[in-house]
C-alpha cells in the first residue's frame, strides 16, 4: 500500500531547536516546485550548524552538484585572505603582478577595480570553447591581450565566466600557486569543506548532473523575447558570441570543467560545504579561528562603486569579488556578502546576525541566478536565528 508520501518532495535531515519553521518553509517551497529533482538547504549561526535539509530522488545531504558562480565566493575568499596576509594589495595595478595584462589600455586598472568587475574584459572576441572555459590558465592568456569592452574603471559589469581566471592569475603570479591550490591548502582541507574547485575523481560517485530549466510556455516566450544579442555586453559576458554559444547545462556536466574547477563557474559542492565555508569566513568553527578579520570582511563586503551593472542591469550588484547580499535581501545586514549561482544556488555570510546560509538545487532556476525561493528560505533562517538569540 502506498504511504501517500511523494519521495521527491519528502524533506530529510535535521534542524536545531528553534529552527522548525525553516524546515516547514523548505517543505512549502518544495511543494511549489513539482519539477525540481533535488535541493539542499544548510545554515550555521555563530559557527554552529542549525539547518541541514535536503529532498529529491537520489539526493542526500552529502550529494555534490555544480554550484556555478557560487564558486566565485570560494575564489574571492582566497583573494581576501591574501590581501589580509599582505601578499596582495588592493590598490596595486593588476599589471604589477601580471605585466601582460597591461595590453589594450588596461595598465592602470587596480586589483580593487578588477574585483569590483570594472575591468571591461568580460570575454574575448569570438568567444571561448568549453574546453577553454574549463582552464583558467588558457582563459587568462587570452584575456591578457583582449581589448576591454568599455574603458577600464569607468563602469562595472558582471564578468560571468572570467573574473576567477583574472583574479586567479593575479594569485598565481603573486604566490606561485593557482587559486585552486590555495583554496585547497588554506580553506577546503583545514576547514573540512565539502566544496571543491577541482573535483577529485574519487568523489564523482557522489555527484548528480545538473538538469535544464523547464520554463512554462509563458516563461519560455519571455526568455526568447529578452534573449541578449550575441555581440552585446551581456552576450559577450555569457559567451553567447561563441560558435556554438555556451550551453550552461552542457558546461556544468563536462568532466574537464569539474576536474579543473575554473574559479568563476566550475565548483562542485553541496549546501553543507558552502554554509560551512561562509561560517568559517566570519567566525570560529570546530575550534578553528575565523578565516577573515572583521576589518577584512568590512572592506570586501562594502559596495565600492554605486550604479547599474552594464551587463545584468542590477543595481549596486557588487562589493569586492562578492555580491552585495544586503542590497538584494533587505533583512540582511549591510555587510552581508556571498555569491549566487545560475542553477538557483545562493550562499552568503551575514556578520550582523552570525548567519551563514547555503541553498543548492539541481535544475536551472527561472529566470537564472539565485532562485526566487531564497527570499523565503533565507528570511526564515534569519528570523529563527534572531528568535533563538
Amino acid at each position: 500500500m502506498s504511504s501517500g508520501i511523494d519521495v521527491r518532495r519528502e524533506v530529510r535531515g535535521s534542524v536545531a531547536a528553534g529552527f522548525e519553521d525553516v524546515r516547514a518553509e523548505f517543505a512549502a517551497v518544495l511543494a511549489e516546485l513539482p519539477d525540481e529533482p533535488g535541493a539542499q538547504l544548510a545554515a550555521y549561526v555563530h559557527g554552529r550548524p542549525v539547518v541541514d535539509l535536503w529532498a529529491g530522488l537520489g539526493m542526500a545531504g552529502d550529494t555534490l552538484s555544480a554550484v556555478y558562480s557560487a564558486t566565485k565566493g570560494a575564489a574571492h575568499l582566497v583573494v581576501a585572505l591574501l590581501v589580509q596576509d599582505g601578499v596582495l594589495d588592493l590598490d596595486r595595478e593588476v599589471a604589477h603582478y601580471w605585466p601582460e595584462f597591461a595590453a589594450g589600455g588596461k595598465g592602470a586598472l587596480t586589483l580593487r577595480e578588477l574585483l569590483a568587475h570594472r575591468s571591461g574584459v568580460i570575454g574575448v572576441d569570438g568567444g571561448f570553447t568549453i574546453a577553454e572555459l574549463a582552464d583558467d590558465r588558457v582563459l587568462a592568456a587570452r584575456l591578457a591581450g583582449q581589448r576591454p569592452y568599455w574603458e577600464p574603471g569607468t563602469a562595472y559589469g558582471y564578468h560571468a565566466y572570467v573574473i576567477g581566471a583574472l583574479t586567479g592569475e593575479v594569485v598565481r603570479r603573486a604566490t606561485g600557486h593557482s587559486i585552486q591550490e590555495v583554496f585547497e591548502q588554506r580553506l577546503r582541507a583545514p576547514y573540512d569543506l565539502d566544496m571543491y574547485m577541482g573535483l577529485p575523481a574519487a568523489l564523482e560517485p557522489r555527484r548528480l548532473d545538473t538538469l535544464p530549466m523547464q520554463p512554462t510556455p509563458e516563461q519560455r516566450a519571455r526568455l526568447a523575447a529578452n534573449a541578449p544579442k550575441p555581440l552585446s555586453r551581456t552576450g559577450v559576458a555569457f559567451n553567447l558570441n561563441a560558435d556554438p554559444p555556451t550551453d550552461l547545462v552542457e558546461f556544468a556536466n563536462t568532466p574537464a570543467v569539474r576536474s579543473l574547477g575554473p574559479a568563476s563557474t566550475g565548483g562542485v559542492g553541496n549546501a553543507r560545504g558552502l554554509a560551512r565555508m561562509y561560517a568559517a569566513a566570519i567566525g570560529e568553527v570546530d575550534g578553528h579561528a575565523a578565516l577573515l578579520k572583521p576589518e577584512t570582511v568590512a572592506e570586501f563586503a562594502r559596495v565600492h562603486w554605486h550604479g547599474t551593472d552594464v551587463v545584468t542591469g542590477e543595481h549596486d550588484h557588487f562589493a569586492l569579488g562578492f555580491e552585495a547580499q544586503g542590497v538584494r535581501y533587505p533583512f540582511l545586514g549591510a555587510d552581508a556578502f556571498g555569491h549566487s549561482g545560475v542553477a538557483g544556488a545562493q550562499t552568503f555570510a551575514d556578520p550582523s546576525s552570525g548567519v551563514a546560509y547555503a541553498y543548492t538545487r539541481r535544475r536551472l532556476a527561472y529566470p537564472g541566478g539565485a532562485a526566487p525561493e531564497n527570499d523565503r528560505l533565507a528570511a526564515a533562517v534569519v528570523r529563527a536565528a534572531a528568535a533563538v538569540g
